[in-house]
C-alpha cells in the first residue's frame, strides 16, 4: 500500500503526544460541547445495537451470528465520533502518551478526562430521555431488550469471579480494542480507510461481551427509563422484584465506576503506556 495511505505506527503513537497537547488546552465550553456529541454518537449507535437485538432468540437463530450483527451496527458511534470530530473518553485515555513523554501533565490530562466523561454522560442520557420521552420507541419490545440489556450489567456474575472482578476485566479488554481502532483509523489517512480501521475491533469488542463506560451510560439510563413502562417491563422477562435492583444508584455501583477504571487501565496502560514504551526505545 502506498506511504500516503498510511502512516506508520511510531508515527501514530508518537502523534499522541502533540494531540495530547491540544487536548489539554481546549477551552472547557468547547471541550464539554465536543463531549456531549460524543456521548450521543455512542448513543446512537447503543439505541441502534439494541434495536437490532431485538427477536433473534424468539426466531431460534444462534447467539453468536446475533452478537455478530449487534457489534457490526454499534460501530457507527466510533465512526461518527472519529470522522467529524468529537470528544470520547475511552478514546483520550490514550492521552497518557503525551503524559509518559512529559508533553503534558496529569493536571492537564485529568482535565480533559473530567471534563470529557461529564460530557460524554450528558449526551447520551440526554440521548435516552429524548428517545424514550419524545419517540415512544423505549415503549415496547426494543424497551424490552434495553431492560434486560441493563439488568444484565449491574446484577451478572460470571463463574467464580465477583461481579467487579469480571466486570473490570472486561472493560480492559474493551478499551485495548477501542484505543486500538483510534490508533488504526489515525493510521489512515481516507474516510474508507478510517471506516474500515474502526469496524472489526469495535466489532469484536461488542460481539465478544466486553464493558465499554461510554456506551453503558446510555444503556444503562435507557433500561431504567423502559422499565417505567408497563409494556416494555412486561417483554423484558424480568420480575418486577428484581427489577428492583435496576436504579439509578446501581448504575454506578453495579457498573460505571468499575468499567471505568477497566476502561483506563486498558486503553491509558496496555496501549497507550506500552506502545509509547516500545517505540520510545526502539525495540
Amino acid at each position: 500500500m502506498s506511504n500516503t495511505l498510511i502512516k506508520s505506527p511510531k508515527d501514530v503513537i508518537f502523534g499522541w503526544k502533540s494531540l495530547s497537547i491540544t487536548k489539554s488546552e481546549i477551552p472547557a465550553l468547547r471541550l464539554l460541547a465536543l463531549a456531549v456529541l460524543a456521548g450521543t454518537y455512542i448513543g446512537f449507535a447503543a439505541h441502534l445495537a439494541t434495536t437490532v437485538s431485538v427477536g433473534w432468540a424468539e426466531a431460534g437463530f444462534p447467539a453468536g451470528l446475533e452478537n455478530f450483527f449487534v457489534g457490526s451496527v454499534f460501530s457507527v458511534g466510533l465512526m461518527l465520533v472519529i470522522i467529524p470530530g468529537s470528544e470520547l473518553f475511552t478514546g483520550n485515555t490514550l492521552m497518557t502518551i503525551g503524559w509518559f513523554s512529559g508533553s503534558i501533565g496529569a493536571r492537564g490530562m485529568l482535565r480533559n478526562w473530567v471534563l470529557v466523561y461529564i460530557g460524554n454522560f450528558a449526551g447520551s442520557i440526554f440521548l435516552a430521555f429524548l428517545l424514550a420521552g419524545a419517540t415512544g420507541l423505549l415503549d415496547g419490545a426494543v424497551g424490552g431488550k434495553a431492560i434486560a440489556i441493563a439488568y444484565g450489567k449491574v446484577t451478572a456474575e460470571a463463574g467464580v469471579l465477583p461481579h467487579w472482578a469480571s466486570f473490570l476485566a472486561r472493560a480492559v479488554a474493551c478499551n485495548i480494542l477501542v484505543t486500538l481502532a483510534v490508533l488504526m483509523a489515525g493510521s489512515a489517512t481516507t474516510v474508507g480507510g478510517k471506516i474500515l480501521a474502526v469496524f472489526f475491533p469495535i466489532m469484536a469488542f461488542v460481539a465478544s461481551g466486553f464493558e465499554h463506560s461510554v456506551a453503558n451510560m446510555y444503556f444503562l439510563p435507557a433500561g431504567i427509563i423502559a422499565s417505567g413502562f408497563d409494556a416494555a417491563a412486561g417483554s423484558s422477562g424480568i420480575a418486577p422484584a428484581q427489577l428492583a435492583k435496576l436504579g439509578w444508584g446501581s448504575i454506578w455501583t453495579g457498573n460505571l465506576i468499575v468499567v471505568t477504571i477497566g476502561n483506563i487501565i486498558g486503553g491509558g496502560f496496555f496501549v497507550g503506556g506500552l506502545y509509547y514504551l516500545i517505540h520510545k526505545t526502539g525495540k
